[in-house]
């Protein structure tokens, strides 16, 4: 049947029942989601954040949902596969980033539980007391998160492709498209309906599904291979093989030396802007305390030991011989070719739900920041949490359309290249996030210089690279200025960032130019849910302090 399904471009019908089967049931999932743990006020503390009331476990799936997505199930093992260890990187960032969040995350979660923070532009608002630089992280956030979306239905995509769903080439394009358009309307129903208890719940399956197929994975298919001897030396030939054109070799199992600084700056500046991502602490606030976050710290890395089995897929790819024009249909064609039709619909459907859970977190978190930080600061400030949270879920949809519009309309690469442009972004709101949770000496202009200095150093560094199959925009590597090695532009930006917001507060408080108005305290940021003081009525809270606080609160 595989091989059938392969040479014709017809439809694998038992791998399509299979993946309809838990489409629907996380479908239906979804929508039961609303009746869980629901509250009677309409609030983003209860549409946007599940409640703040999720515990250890809850927490634990949900951030794995969210931050090993669909893309991440297609991309890391596409990239070795098409360039060796080099895309191993996702590996060693995953590591590095759970002991730098272990140092800020419980800090966030505190104060923004004291406040009724929703967003990281609420906290740098309070912090800063500054509305511009507040809409300037929140800007950054949502432009950020547009293209990952994007990528979480081209991984659906490659699924439904795999499988034969929505006919040849010449097929018209709104029947071609149609299964992506559909579970895109599901995705936004129950999204709209649920809010952020729908990914929770679905996480639970989703991750499931992913452990699974992965155990199979890692185990079947180097068996019917012969080894992982036999893998990595048919990896080792494709690898070390001349390129005709360039006259050197392909890639390399390990990176050579003029791509050590590539990797190594790639993976730190990774590292330090996952958590810088709206959809990452969303998920993050709406645990139920501090102790929830730092026990998430210790088992998150669980997902890293999966992310590097995952990695191996790759080179299991180019054992099989798996032949692909598009380098992401590469390890749903592996799993199309390997598997047993009914298993390569399980394997098909973690892909799919992979993709849901992480989509419905990003639309949530940006559609809370454009409701918080852009319509109730600046549009409609006498907003009620009711309103806010109608916004929210408009806005919501409108994220999705977007994305949606972009995968139908651009390349797919396109979509790759603008979610690295989005990490770069996303990196230059560090500064004022973790630098605000520790300290108040930077000063709200000089983060704002600081942050404007980065986006563009970075946007107009990404602009002038370019790949065979783009002239601009086509990676997220350039020289470093002084070094003169190739580095990952997010970090460069970001250490320009760093020294003109510090050079800049030296010289801004040595002409005592005004600070905004702090609202927190240092006790805040060890708050815990059951000390004293600490709001316990969110909704209300939050109501009454963007209504009466300076800077907007």
């Amino acid at each position: 049947m595989n091989e059938l399904a392969a040479d014709t471009g017809g439809v694998n019908g038992i791998a399509l029942a299979v993946f309809i089967f838990f489409f629907a049931a996380v479908t239906a999932m979804g929508f039961l989601a609303a009746r869980w743990r629901k509250a009677e006020t309409e609030s983003l503390d209860e549409w946007g954040l599940g409640g703040r009331s999720f515990g250890t476990w809850v927490t634990w799936f949900l951030l794995g949902g969210d931050l090993y997505t669909a893309y991440t199930f297609v991309a890391v093992p596409a990239a070795i596969y098409a360039a060796g260890a080099a895309g191993f990187f996702a590996v060693p960032y995953t590591i590095l980033v759970y002991p730098l969040i272990f140092t800020f995350l419980p800090r966030l979660w505190s104060v923004s539980h004291k406040h009724g923070y929703v967003t990281t532009s609420d906290f740098v608002r309070g912090r800063f007391g500054s509305k511009g630089l507040s809409l300037a992280v929140a800007v950054t956030g949502i432009l950020a998160t547009m293209p990952y979306i994007a990528l979480q239905l081209v991984g659906i995509q490659a699924v439904l492709d795999v499988m034969g769903v929505g006919g040849g080439p010449d097929t018209n394009w709104f029947i071609k498209d149609l299964p992506l358009l559909i579970a895109f309307a599901v995705l936004a129903a129950y999204t709209y309906s649920s809010g952020l208890r729908a990914p929770a719940l679905i996480a639970f399956v989703k991750d499931g599904l992913i452990y699974l197929v992965i155990a199979v994975a890692i185990i079947y298919i180097p068996i019917k291979l012969g080894g992982f001897d036999e893998i990595f030396q048919a990896a080792g030939d494709k690898f070390t093989a001349t390129n005709e054109a360039a006259g050197k070799p392909v890639a390399g199992l390990a990176p050579g030396e003029p791509g050590q600084w590539t990797y190594a700056t790639l993976a730190l500046g990774s590292a330090l802007a996952l958590f810088m991502y709206p959809h990452s602490i969303t998920a993050t606030l709406s645990s139920k305390s501090r102790d929830v976050i730092r026990r998430n710290t210790t088992i998150l890395p669980l997902y890293s030991l999966m992310l590097g089995l995952l990695a191996l897929l790759g080179f299991m790819a180019i054992a099989a011989g798996v032949k692909v024009e598009n380098g992401q249909l590469a390890i749903p064609q592996l799993f199309e070719n390997m598997f047993p039709d009914w298993f390569t619909g399980v394997a098909f459907a973690a892909i799919g739900i992979g993709a849901l859970v992480p989509a419905a977190i990003m639309s949530i978190a940006a559609a809370n920041l454009f409701t918080r930080n852009i319509y109730k600061d600046f549009i409609r400030p006498d907003a009620t949490p009711a309103q806010e949270t109608k916004v929210s879920k408009l806005v919501s949809l409108l994220v999705k359309v977007g994305a949606l519009a972009f995968v139908l309309t651009m390349d797919k690469t396109v979509a790759i290249n603008f979610q690295l442009l989005g990490g770069i972004w996303i990196l230059q709101t560090m500064p004022a996030l973790v630098g605000g949770l520790f300290t108040r000496w930077f000063h709200r202009w000089a983060l704002l210089a600081g942050w404007a200095i980065g986006m563009i150093y970075g946007t107009v560094a990404a602009y002038g690279v370019a790949s065979p199959t783009q002239k601009h925009f086509g990676g997220s590597s350039d020289e470093i200025p002084g070094i003169g090695e190739i580095g990952y532009i997010g970090l460069t930006a970001f250490v320009l960032n760093a020294v003109v917001t510090v050079v800049m507060t030296f010289a801004l408080r040595a002409m005592k130019a005004p600070d905004g108005v702090d609202e927190t305290s240092p006790e805040d940021y060890t708050a815990d849910a059951g000390d004293p003081g600490v709001v316990r009525d969110l909704p209300k809270a939050t109501e009454e302090a963007t209504a009466g606080a300076p800077g907007g609160h």
